[in-house]
């Protein structure tokens, strides 16, 4: 993986997003530049300044947006905008939960990305999902059909700290409108502006929140019902099949990155094992689960395997990791794999030296990994034509 800052991985892994997504280099080395210095003391101490430095060169960008709005340069302005938005959304996604601008950081990228829809004419709408006396947020990417039928749909979730916007910048729902196949992308508890703006805070069994995503699938206009799946990254690895186990509407599931034992993984954590994936990391987990002590996450959080889970899985499952990731060991891809004995079609992809991909989540060869996903969702929802 690019190590732009040498000695920091959770900071580096944030520029290699943001590259995979869209970002410039020049734009992202002005942003880093600055606090080159401040990445030597490790991954928690500076996120402040480092926002400070990528936020200046959102700025600007939104400023020539703006600019670029009055003059009539529709679609100029529309990129700006959007890597305005890609920018300040990254390096919020870097801060304590106890940073007081957070939630304003967030609502401001989320208010730039929505004018770069506007701008641009993309074929996505923000939905609100009923659940539990409130409702999930989320984008839905409309595909044109390939065949005059309604299309299928894959519903994206998150994992630890990304949001529904971090799903669209990595384009993976153009990828799947390109195969004819439609993206609905949500905040679930514990992530995204569920958690930021809402205070809605995760749990183990997520077919609790399958369900009602699916219901809402269902009754899309223009949507195949019989042809709904679902993909998770990251923690979504254990998010994702432990719905497809128990929410026997979806017809396949992708762990993009596998998290087969996330509760043991906490336990290497505790003992300094693996990489973190942000930093202020007991921080963001307790925010997550909406505990404020160890012993109480340790408990609420004991649920989070796929042990005695994945085989009830009877769905198409991929399951795909990176050789080297430094967070989630690849034998949890294993476990995962070995354990779903009951699907008819199931898939371990491991990426690997010389061919890249290597990292969490394939984040350092990213449109090569999201591609083959891609790939295999289309061939597999076609498999069911006849079913």
């Amino acid at each position: 993986m690019y190590m732009y800052f040498p000695t920091n991985y959770v900071w580096s892994l944030t520029v290699v997003v943001t590259l995979n997504s869209g970002g410039l280099i020049d734009e992202i080395d002005r942003a880093c530049k600055p606090v080159l210095n401040a990445a030597l003391n490790g991954d928690d101490a500076g996120t402040e300044d480092l926002y400070d430095s990528w936020v200046a060169v959102a700025d600007r960008l939104e400023l020539q947006a703006i600019e670029d709005e009055a003059r009539g340069r529709i679609l100029t302005a529309s990129q700006k905008y959007y890597r305005s938005s890609l920018y300040i959304a990254q390096a919020e996604r870097l801060q304590s939960p106890q940073w007081t601008g957070r939630n304003a950081a967030y609502q401001r990228s989320m208010d730039l990305l929505q004018k770069h829809f506007a701008l641009s004419n993309v074929p996505i709408d923000r939905v609100e999902i009923p659940f539990e006396g409130g409702s999930l947020p989320g984008y839905f990417y409309r595909a044109e059909s390939l065949d005059g039928k309604p299309t299928p749909v894959m519903i994206h979730w998150n994992g630890l700290d990304s949001t529904k916007e971090m799903m669209y910048y990595t384009s993976f729902c153009k990828m799947m409108a390109e195969r004819g196949i439609s993206t609905l992308m949500v905040d679930t508890p514990g992530s995204g502006e569920a958690l930021r703006l809402r205070g809605m805070t995760s749990r183990h069994d997520t077919e609790a929140w399958a369900a009602p995503i699916v219901d809402f699938a269902e009754k899309i206009e223009g949507i195949n019902p019989d042809k709904i799946g679902i993909i998770g990254w990251s923690l979504g690895g254990y998010y994702a099949p432990r719905a497809a186990a128990f929410e026997k509407r979806l017809k396949l599931a992708v762990a993009w990155g596998a998290n087969h034992n996330w509760a043991a993984v906490q336990e290497a954590r505790r003992n300094r094992e693996g990489s973190n994936p942000v930093p202020h990391y007991w921080e963001h987990v307790f925010w997550v689960w909406g505990v404020d002590n160890m012993a109480d996450f340790i408990e609420v959080t004991q649920g989070m395997h796929l042990n005695g889970v994945a085989e009830k899985i009877t769905v198409p499952l991929l399951v795909m990791h990176g050789a080297n990731d430094r967070q989630i060991p690849v034998r949890y891809a294993h476990e995962t794999y070995d354990q779903a004995v009951n699907s008819p079609k199931r898939e371990l992809r491991i990426y690997d030296e010389p061919e890249g991909g290597t990292e969490h989540m394939g984040i350092d060869h990213m449109p090569y990994v999201a591609s083959y996903l891609a790939d295999w969702i289309y061939e597999t929802f076609e498999e069911l034509k006849d079913h």
